[in-house]
């Protein structure tokens, strides 16, 4: 059977190996695997989301609201933007897919950092597109224009902070590079962990606000899935102008959000609180990730996000060791599959960090 031609030289995304695919492989009993590998809240979602689930459970054999208005209402607030300057896909790589799809075709380039979020290549060679990359690892926004200069790309992909890295982009300096850039071209403003970073450092927050409001071409993408706990809902989002948003609704297909998680994220949403105490836990943990790679001498990229990425460089190779820390019941990430040999460990419970710990330095 033939396929789409354009499909031959796209890698299939892996994602974080699953604990129930750990136990099928290893024999290791469900309790006592931990899971360090996907950037999942360890915390869980708040307990009134849970509650608030259970209550509308007798609705699955409805489609759900189409409209999304309590979710787009409550996005709207919460951003302070109109709700038809928001757009809800299943979880932000829909939003992505739109993008790419309503901008780019075979004779169009996409421009990215050199090593970041998977899926921005994959749904560009989805089209046929020439993908352009820096060379930093970390955000370089003078490589990213003098790239722009050379190629003028379609969509430029700017992840702040950065996955798989955790580099973050002082706020001043994207606004000074998107002013640069014309205003044919999507810029795609990937906020999956913003959360986090305004709690970090306020000088590298972003509003998506003051984005669409200064900028028509800024596409800002968020999640449910990281800081609110709610990645087995698949629920994220887009903002930008209405002429934007219009585009990509004509690529939405009907009820592609769930009942349930349309109800868990619009209450996810207001409960302010929980979110605030799980990403200061994040980052009180996150204080002993910094001292291990100190005690240990490894290189640890400065992150801004529940997650940590450790540069191995000739003290292990990454495969190597994410396969025996496996074999243990720990799952991290290993980052070879990005060119790198570095691991990326998502910042858990103290619990399941005293665990990580006790297992590196065994297999170190």
């Amino acid at each position: 059977m033939k396929f789409n031609a354009e499909l031959d030289g796209i890698k299939t995304y892996e994602a974080g190996k699953p604990i129930e695919l750990v136990v099928r492989e290893f024999g290791i009993e469900p309790d006592k695997i931990i899971k360090l590998a996907s950037n999942e809240n360890p915390y869980g979602c708040s307990p009134r989301v849970e509650d608030a689930v259970s209550k509308i459970v007798s609705k699955m054999a409805r489609y759900p609201d189409d409209s999304m208005s309590k979710l787009k209402n409550g996005l709207s607030r919460h951003y302070d933007v109109e709700q038809s300057e928001v757009i809800i896909g299943a979880g932000s790589d829909q939003i992505i897919e739109f993008a790419i799809h309503a901008k780019a075709d075979s004779s169009s380039k996409v421009l990215m950092n050199s090593v970041t979020f998977a899926m921005y290549e994959i749904y560009a060679r989805h089209v046929g597109a020439q993908i352009i990359r820096t060379e930093s690892l970390e955000h370089d926004l003078d490589q990213f224009y003098a790239l722009y200069l050379e190629h003028a790309p379609e969509i430029i992909f700017l992840c702040t902070p950065n996955n798989p890295t955790g580099d973050a982009i002082d706020s001043e300096e994207l606004f000074a590079f998107v002013e640069k850039i014309d205003s044919d071209t999507m810029v795609v403003v990937d906020g999956a962990y913003m959360e986090y970073v305004k709690v970090k450092d306020t000088s590298k927050a972003l509003e998506a606000a003051e984005l669409i409001e200064r900028f028509d071409n800024v596409l800002y993408l968020g999640t449910f899935s990281k800081a609110y706990g709610l990645g087995g809902m698949r629920v994220g989002y887009g903002i930008a102008s209405q002429e934007i948003i219009k585009a990509l609704y004509k690529l939405r297909p009907p009820f592609n959000i769930t009942t349930l998680s349309l109800e868990a994220a619009s209450v996810a949403l207001d409960d302010e609180l929980f979110v605030a105490e799980c990403i200061e836990l994040n980052f009180e943990e996150m204080r002993r990730y910094e001292a291990f790679a100190k005690e240990q001498a490894i290189k640890l990229i400065e992150s801004h996000t529940n997650f940590v990425t450790f540069c191995l460089e000739e003290r292990q190779d990454s495969t190597l060791l994410a396969e025996q820390l496996l074999k243990k019941g720990m799952i991290i990430r290993d980052l070879s599959g990005y060119g790198l040999n570095a691991i990326r460990v998502t910042i858990g419970t103290p619990t399941e960090n005293d665990t990580f710990f006790a297992l590196m330095r065994e297999v170190l």
